[in-house]
């Protein structure tokens, strides 16, 4: 599968807040950094990561534009509410193996209503 094929199935995952389809979606040993926070490796804290943040707010992922290099693909996106970010995903062998978010921590912590530390 193409890395830009895997991010579509990865958005379509996210907005169905579906935390066992989207841990599928990555190799066993994973990383996902969002750079906002610490990295998350492995695939059971990267479920648990995914159920903690749907559990604390709505989320949608929008995707405006996606682009393929070799084996990485480009995300970048926008939700309902005017956050914007852009996620980076390094695959191998039809399975996510990197991922690195960047997006604005506070305006989200702002928007959902969450409490800033």
């Amino acid at each position: 599968m193409r890395p830009s094929e895997l991010v579509r199935q990865w958005v379509d995952a996210f907005n169905r807040g579906d935390v066992e389809r989207l841990a599928a979606l990555y190799h066993e040993d994973a990383v996902n950094h969002q750079v906002a926070e610490s990295p998350v490796e492995g695939r059971p804290a990267i479920a648990a990561m995914f159920r903690r943040d749907f559990a604390a707010a709505e989320m949608t992922c929008v995707a405006e534009s996606l682009y393929e290099d070799g084996d990485v693909a480009i995300l970048e996106w926008r939700d309902p509410l005017g956050l914007r970010g852009c996620g980076f995903f390094h695959v191998r062998d039809g399975k996510i193996t990197f991922q690195r978010g960047y997006w604005d921590k506070l305006t989200y912590l702002r928007m959902h209503g969450l409490p800033v530390a």
